[in-house]
């Protein structure tokens, strides 16, 4: 095995697609590409194609010392033969990615789930290194988990292990993208919390947030950052009503498998200070008292790099189950 692999974190709105040095962690060079407009699969193949191409031309890195190409994607995969089954967010299915980029780049492909490549990579360099019974949640566009036991990912029986976003938190509630209702996503997710910022202006309700908005851009997570570091109003009480929730979907997780440690990421984790500390003390009130007086929580410490260095990893993981 050589040092470095690629390593690509395919989500809803963005490609990212980075160079890794396997022995350290460290991101070479990246490439993030949006794909929020970008819908169906023969777009999605030919901007990750792009992708590949546009990292390597990065970096004075041969190709040959490239070992392989791990790939994470949001929505139901089959990791055996690198096919993306379901990923509704990029309107993508039946997707048999491993043969396309093997054929496009004669390399060997490695797919995971999104959450699962993020879990690998805080695994090995990040917030879960030496610890052996975890959960990493990671809020997003979605919400998913990764659950370490004995120190080794656990996939469940249909390899759908960790999905804590369809947790039922609301009966009849919200509608999910997975077409159900009520689920922890539609309420503490970065697009849940998006959506009620944008239906709250909607019906005439003002916010400090109405200064940095963009036509036709989405809100920012910075923007919100702002908004609730100026007090505005409506940004807390919206904030607060998704860390509620996701307090609930947290104590659920402490209750029901009893972990040592929660590892907490994604954008909202990592830069709103606030929505992570208030999830983590509601959800210690919320969860029963013997789990709660022992869990830990941690912040995800590889950011935006989490997937990227996970999906680079991929190989190595699976070589050393």
């Amino acid at each position: 095995m050589g040092k470095y692999s690629i390593g690509i974190d395919l989500g809803g709105t963005k490609i990212l697609t980075a160079i890794v040095d396997k022995t350290s962690g460290e991101v070479i060079s990246f490439i993030k590409k949006k794909t929020k407009k970008d819908k169906g699969i023969d777009k999605i193949v030919q901007k990750i194609i792009n992708s590949v191409n546009d990292v390597l031309s990065e970096t004075n890195i041969d190709f040959k010392d490239i070992d392989d190409i791990g790939i994470g994607a949001a929505g139901q995969i089959n990791r055996e033969k690198g096919i993306i089954i379901n990923a509704p967010n990029i309107e993508c299915a039946n997707l048999n990615i491993k043969d396309i980029l093997e054929k496009e780049f004669n390399k060997p492909v490695i797919l995971g789930n999104d959450v699962e490549i993020a879990t690998i990579g805080e695994m090995y360099f990040g917030a879960g290194k030496g610890e052996t019974d975890y959960v990493c949640i990671f809020v997003g566009t979605g919400i998913g988990s990764g659950i370490v036991q004995n120190g080794n990912i656990r996939y469940g029986t249909t390899g759908t292990a960790g999905e804590i976003g369809h947790i039922i938190v609301d009966i009849g509630g919200r509608s999910c993208g997975c077409g159900g209702c009520g689920c922890l996503e539609a309420y503490a997710s970065r697009l849940a919390i998006e959506k009620r910022i944008i239906g709250a202006l909607k019906k005439g309700r003002h916010s400090d947030i109405e200064n940095y908005l963009v036509e036709d851009k989405p809100i920012k997570t910075s923007m919100i950052r702002k908004a609730l570091e100026n007090k505005d109003e409506l940004i807390t009480q919206i904030l607060n009503e998704a860390s509620e929730y996701l307090a609930s979907g947290l104590a659920s997780v402490i209750n029901f498998y009893n972990p040592s440690l929660i590892i907490l990421g994604g954008g909202l984790m990592n830069a709103i200070d606030y929505f992570y500390e208030r999830s983590i003390q509601i959800a210690k009130i919320k969860s029963l008292p013997t789990p709660s007086a022992s869990i830990r929580f941690e912040r995800a410490k590889l950011g935006d790099f989490s997937g990227v260095i996970g999906a680079a990893l991929l190989s190595k993981y699976r070589n050393l189950k």
